[in-house]
């Protein structure tokens, strides 16, 4: 019998999404334990549009906060209120498969002799033909970009083996709890520093870090609609940018090694200079991450050492993932 699982969806301004998103979630076999949606401060009434949509025969509730913590924030109150032994991550714009859940969890059911933390899926996204790939598990660069893997291409049944990959998005991946308290830290799963955006990447770092595993099953299939793509970067809004650039920071304060840093520096250099020489010339708006990351420094750094302390695996064991894009199963 499959272990219970919740399904976690944190809003704002989502109404346009919730009735699909909803129909995707009650169309789920086997259903859900629990549904939580925490908003995050929305203006268009998404936590009442949540009520009205909500799926009928699942148990759970919605909570509306009065401030925007963006995904981290939100996805650590919806955590925190949920109690099933895996959750479901699933941003208002994910459209999974009605076998997807049941898919990930045969696949982390599938490798006893691994220590699963997470599981993700082939995600695809909207439109076409041809149909596009969103994402199929993450992958890291020498430059310290984490890339979600086929993101943008076109699906011509590549990258359709299971595997182990480095993480996972946080845009529709199933995660155990255990694992998740695990690497937790002051209580909270993820960084409320983050914000919006690398939130994941940065709790994948900390999953590794603690010896635990992330699959990726490429029959679990979930539509999303990425609205935060590089490519339309002058479109977002700036507090998403800020967001962006602070956490690439973030980042690599958090995780990065000594060694890593020499190995990695050509390429880490010139994408930073390349980066600040965008938001001089075209995004200025952005300038204020450099000062916020100068201005908290003291107790970034004191978060680095919690981080680094707690880690229990060789750092050479989560460094091979800059060189690949996964490893067969």
């Amino acid at each position: 019998m499959s272990e219970p699982y919740a399904v976690l969806v944190v809003t704002h301004q989502a109404v346009p999404d919730l009735p699909a998103c909803f129909a995707a979630i009650a169309a789920l076999r086997p259903a859900p334990a629990e549904l939580v949606v925490v908003d995050c401060a929305s203006q268009d009434g998404s936590a009442e549009a949540a009520r009205r949509a909500w799926p009928e025969g699942i148990s759970g509730e919605v909570v509306p906060l009065s401030d925007n913590r963006g995904f981290a924030g939100g996805m650590n109150v919806a955590i925190a209120r949920s109690r099933a032994a895996w959750v479901l991550l699933l941003n208002a714009d994910a459209r999974p498969d009605a076998d997807y859940v049941a898919r990930l969890l045969a696949r982390a059911g599938s490798h006893p002799r691994l220590r699963v933390g997470g599981v993700t899926g082939r995600l695809l996204r909207p439109g076409g033909p041809p149909r596009r790939l969103d994402a199929c598990g993450m992958r890291l660069t020498a430059a310290w970009r984490h890339l979600d893997r086929g993101s943008g291409e076109v699906d011509r049944a590549q990258l359709a083996r299971p595997e182990r990959v480095f993480g996972a998005t946080g845009a529709a991946s199933l995660f155990r709890r255990r694992a998740l308290a695990d690497v937790a830290l002051g209580g909270e799963v993820f960084d409320r520093r983050f914000h919006s955006f690398r939130e994941d990447a940065e709790l994948c770092f900390r999953l590794r870090e603690r010896g635990w595993e992330v699959l990726y099953e490429p029959d679990a299939r979930c539509e999303h609609r990425r609205a935060v793509l590089p490519e339309r970067r002058t479109a977002l809004p700036a507090a998403v940018n800020f967001h962006s650039l602070k956490n690439r920071y973030l980042l690599r304060l958090y995780h990065q090694s000594l060694g890593n840093l020499l190995w990695t520096l050509p390429f880490t250099l010139a994408r930073d200079l390349a980066a600040l020489s965008w938001v001089l010339a075209r995004e200025r708006t952005s300038l204020p991450a450099y000062a916020w990351l100068w201005r908290h420094r003291a107790e970034l750094l004191a978060r680095r050492r919690a981080i680094q302390g707690r880690r229990t695996v060789p750092r050479r064991q989560v460094e091979q993932w800059f060189l690949r894009r996964g490893i067969p199963l």
